[in-house]
């Protein structure tokens, strides 16, 4: 009971549901790994399983190209079903159409795939609601560690995009470090430095990426601001949640509101351009699985300030510096050591971008399509 789009080799198919539905996070690691492997290796059949078409700008994000494909169930317009199609019955469309290999892309397996002549590979991007609960209901922490237990023992391999991510796999899921292969996300071509147009934003500013929310910590960089010059502003580019609240009434009971500016709903297009406008880059997180908009933020040419704590050094490399997650003034020294005219700061920028290219999209995507052979052949 499903629908297929149209047919070619390999036959891969995708847990596509963030892909068509999320805007950041893990649908951009969805769209351009798919993107990636599509480009990389034409004679490769690549088959996205979606519950359903979701957004039609994020859908368009996906190339099209002969060897990729969107399948659905037919009765996509029932919620229940869905639910159940993407973690039970979607085995059986994999059956259907001879899928080889199941790559679930966001941390997921469909339940009883360990006992069907599919191999399975799941991507793992971080356990933060095990590693710091306290920024999680403790119902979601529940489910989470559950559906987590549960597709580690459905894993015939499992891709860990740092190294941070596969200690806590280890240490968490008692999972052998066999078990786990390391392959770092790429971000999007459209933030190459040579695509970007130029700045978006008046006067000078620097910039921060993600959702507003406590462990993004983007207070941090706020209590920063009286330390820094008086012309700089904060940028601050993600989803609205509770946090965002706290975040402005610190601003206005501390008379920032002329030097903190906050947008939401931000198209993706328009990203590389915010980007390019700014002096830097700050990532204030307290953990993170990865940080791909350090990487997004080095490619359109900026310096980054971050914490120290969990991955981000290993995204960033040792050219852009870090902080600890609760010192404030050390923030506001370390961005003053890469705004510009600092001493040092075109040749970080540099070499910054050189210790990038190992997350560059070919080579991303060779490293997944050598991992399927590993499972086949």
């Amino acid at each position: 009971m499903y629908i297929c789009t149209h047919i070619i080799n390999m036959k891969i198919g995708y847990d596509a549901k963030r892909i068509v539905r999320n805007g950041t996070g893990l649908g951009n690691y969805g769209r351009t790994l798919v993107n990636d492997i599509a480009q990389y290796d034409e004679q490769l059949d690549l088959r996205l399983y979606a519950p359903d078409k979701g957004r039609d700008e994020l859908r368009g994000q996906i190339v099209a190209q002969d060897n990729v494909s969107f399948c659905y169930p037919q009765e996509s317009f029932l919620p229940l079903y869905k639910a159940w199609w993407r973690t039970k019955g979607l085995i059986k469309d994999l059956q259907r159409d001879q899928i080889q290999i199941y790559h679930g892309l966001s941390g997921e397996l469909p339940f009883g795939i360990s006992k069907t002549n599919i191999r399975s590979v799941v991507t793992i991007h971080d356990l933060i609601f095990l590693r710091h609960p306290e920024y999680y209901h403790w119902i979601d922490t529940k489910i989470y560690t559950w559906k987590f237990l549960q597709t580690i023992k459905e894993a015939d391999h499992i891709i860990a995009i740092s190294e941070c991510t596969k200690r806590d796999l280890m240490e968490f899921g008692e999972v052998d470090g066999s078990q786990i292969s390391v392959i770092y996300q790429s971000c999007a071509p459209r933030f190459s430095k040579e695509e970007v147009r130029g700045k978006k934003e008046d006067g000078r500013y620097i910039l921060s990426v993600g959702s507003i929310e406590e462990r993004k910590n983007i207070l941090l960089a706020v209590k920063a601001l009286p330390y820094l010059p008086e012309d700089l502003q904060l940028v601050i580019v993600g989803r609205h949640t509770k946090y965002t609240d706290v975040v402005q009434e610190y601003v206005q009971r501390h008379g920032l509101t002329q030097r903190v500016k906050i947008l939401h709903g931000v198209k993706n297009e328009e990203l590389p351009d915010l980007y390019a406008g700014a002096e830097a880059f700050v990532y204030p997180s307290v953990y993170e699985g990865f940080g791909i908009p350090i990487i997004e933020a080095i490619s359109t040419g900026l310096p980054v300030v971050a914490c120290t704590g969990s991955c981000l050094e290993e995204a960033g490399g040792p050219d852009n510096l870090y902080v600890a997650p609760d010192d404030a003034e050390g923030m506001a020294a370390a961005i003053r050591q890469v705004l510009r005219g600092a001493e040092g700061r075109e040749e970080r920028i540099l070499r910054s971008q050189a210790y990038i290219r190992r997350f560059e999209g070919q080579n991303v995507a060779q490293q997944v399509i050598d991992l399927y052979h590993q499972l086949l052949f």
